[in-house]
C-alpha cells in the first residue's frame, strides 16, 4: 500500500515548533500509513530531532543559506521532487503559503486568515480563544484520542551531556531559571531574577541552573556555590534534557516554558508582562502557574511585546514582585522530597 506523503510547513520560533508536536502525533495517529516530513528552520530541526513520528526534517534557512529568491525557489524545487500528497501549512505568512502552492502539493491545508489563504484547498478557522496547541490540533478532524501532549525526545547522549554539565545533583532539588528572551519588554527585570537566585542559593538542599543562549551571557546574573551557569553551553535537546531533570522552571514568556511542558513532573512558573494568556501561548502543562498584572489598560501591547515600553512605566513587569514568586517556589520546594 502506497504511503501518504505529508509535509508540515512551519518556520517560526522554537516555541512555536515545540507547540506543534501534539499535531504531529495526531497526524501520525490519523493517517495510519503516512510518512511525515517537517519543513522548518535550523532551530526547529534541532528540537524535532529523534522524533519517531517524523521521517524527515527539511531545513529552510530563510535568513541564512537559503536567503532570498534563489533559496526560496531552491526549496520549492526540493519539495516538488518529493511529490507530497498533503501539506499542513501552520505558519500564517505569505512565504509559507506560496511554498505549499508553488510546490504543486494537491491538498493544502492552512488557516482561514493566513496570507493568500485562497491558495489553500482547505481552510481551518483560526480561533483566537484557544490555546495554540488546540488551534493546531484543529488541522486534523477529531479521532478517538483526544489528549495530545508536547513531545520532545532528548537522546541518551543529550542526557549524558546534560548530566556532565550539571554534575552530581541526585539528592538535591533542582530549579532551572531562564532570565532571557528575544523581546526586551518580555524580560522580567534582572535584579528581580537575581533576588530569587540569591535567596535560593542560600538553601543547602537546592541547585540552580541558569539557562539561555550565548547572546544571553551578557545578562548580569548572580553567581554562587549552588549556581550552575549553562548559558550558551547546551544544544536545544541537551537543554531539554536539563529541564527534564528539574523540579521547577522559572521563565519569561519564552520557549523554555513550552519545552518544559513536555515533562509533566516539572512545575512551571511563567512570567507574562506585555503579552497575555489569551494569545494562547501559556504553558500547555497543567503543572504550571502564570504571573501577570491584570487590568492594565496598555496590556497587551503586542503579540511579541517589543523593545520599549510605549507608556514608559513598564508596570506589567515591575509590579510582578519577586518576593511573591520566591514564596511560591520555596513552598513547592519544601513540599518535595528527593530520594
Amino acid at each position: 500500500m502506497k504511503k501518504i506523503k505529508i509535509l508540515i510547513i512551519h518556520t517560526a520560533f522554537i516555541g512555536d515548533i515545540v507547540l506543534s508536536t501534539p499535531l504531529i502525533a495526531k497526524i501520525y495517529d490519523t493517517y495510519k500509513n503516512c510518512e511525515i516530513t517537517y519543513l522548518t528552520n535550523k532551530n526547529g530541526a534541532s528540537i524535532l530531532a529523534n522524533s519517531p513520528k517524523i521521517s524527515n526534517v527539511m531545513i529552510y534557512d530563510k535568513r541564512g543559506y537559503d536567503k532570498g529568491l534563489k533559496g526560496f525557489f531552491k526549496i520549492i524545487k526540493k519539495i516538488k521532487n518529493e511529490k507530497f500528497d498533503i501539506a499542513f501549512i501552520l505558519h500564517r505568512y505569505l512565504r509559507s503559503t506560496l511554498i505549499g502552492f508553488l510546490s504543486g502539493i494537491p491538498k493544502r491545508i492552512g488557516y482561514n486568515l493566513a496570507s493568500l489563504n485562497f491558495l489553500f484547498t482547505e481552510k481551518i478557522p483560526y480561533d483566537k480563544n484557544k490555546h495554540e496547541v488546540e488551534k493546531l490540533l484543529s488541522f486534523v478532524s477529531e479521532n478517538k484520542k483526544n489528549n495530545y501532549n508536547i513531545e520532545i525526545y532528548p537522546s541518551k547522549n543529550d542526557e549524558k551531556e546534560g548530566n556532565i554539565l550539571l554534575g552530581d545533583i541526585k539528592n538535591k532539588k533542582f530549579v532551572v531559571i531562564a532570565p532571557g528572551t528575544k523581546w526586551i519588554t518580555k524580560q522580567w527585570p534582572i535584579n528581580y531574577f537575581n533576588y530569587i537566585i540569591e535567596k535560593l542559593n542560600k538553601r543547602k538542599d537546592t541547585i540552580i541552573g541558569i539557562i539561555g543562549g550565548s547572546d544571553e551571557k551578557n545578562l548580569n546574573i548572580e553567581y554562587g556555590r549552588n549556581i550552575i551557569d549553562l548559558r550558551g553551553k547546551t544544544t536545544l535537546l541537551e537543554l531539554a534534557a536539563v529541564i527534564k531533570k528539574s523540579d521547577i522552571l522559572l521563565s519569561n514568556d519564552s520557549s523554555p516554558i513550552h519545552i518544559a511542558s513536555a515533562f509533566p513532573q516539572t512545575r512551571i512558573h511563567a512570567i507574562f508582562g506585555p503579552t497575555v494568556k489569551e494569545f494562547g501561548f501559556f504553558p500547555w502543562s497543567k503543572n504550571s502557574k502564570v504571573y501577570e498584572i491584570n487590568n492594565l489598560p496598555c496590556r497587551p501591547c503586542g503579540i511579541h511585546g517589543g523593545n520599549i515600553c510605549k507608556t514608559g512605566h513598564f508596570r506589567c513587569m515591575l509590579d510582578i514582585k519577586p518576593q511573591i514568586i520566591l514564596e511560591n517556589i520555596e513552598r513547592e520546594l519544601d513540599g518535595k522530597n528527593k530520594n
